[in-house]
């Protein structure tokens, strides 16, 4: 298989794959939810030649987190804000961790 062939991008987490429709549905939600979360720049969609929005499938589980807490209550900008602020707490983490695992290690034998 090549890079462009369709049945290589299936496992291509980044790849637009899915309509608004077949998006809101996956999700059990309204295409309002997802132009919603849209114009907070939560999610940017693809735009297809003719204007039409393609999710990834990346893009739909952050758009069911922020679906999930709108479900508990949460106003939608906060809810996008939350979803925001997990996604850079887990970014920190993993730079931190990567930064743990390459630094010198501190010298036990050192004066104190």
């Amino acid at each position: 298989m090549t890079a462009d062939d369709p049945i290589s991008r299936l496992d291509d987490d980044g790849y637009p794959a899915y309509t608004m429709g077949r998006a809101a549905d996956m999700l059990g939600t309204t295409q309002g939810f997802l132009r919603a979360i849209e114009e907070t720049r939560l999610i940017t969609p693809l735009r297809a030649a003719g204007g039409h929005r393609r999710y990834s499938r990346h893009q739909l589980r952050i758009a069911a987190r922020a679906r999930e807490l709108v479900d508990q209550g949460t106003p939608i900008e906060a809810a996008c804000r939350i979803v925001i602020l997990e996604d850079q707490l887990v970014e920190a983490q993993r730079i931190n961790d990567e930064y743990s695992r390459t630094a010198e290690p501190a010298n036990p034998t050192a004066a104190a």
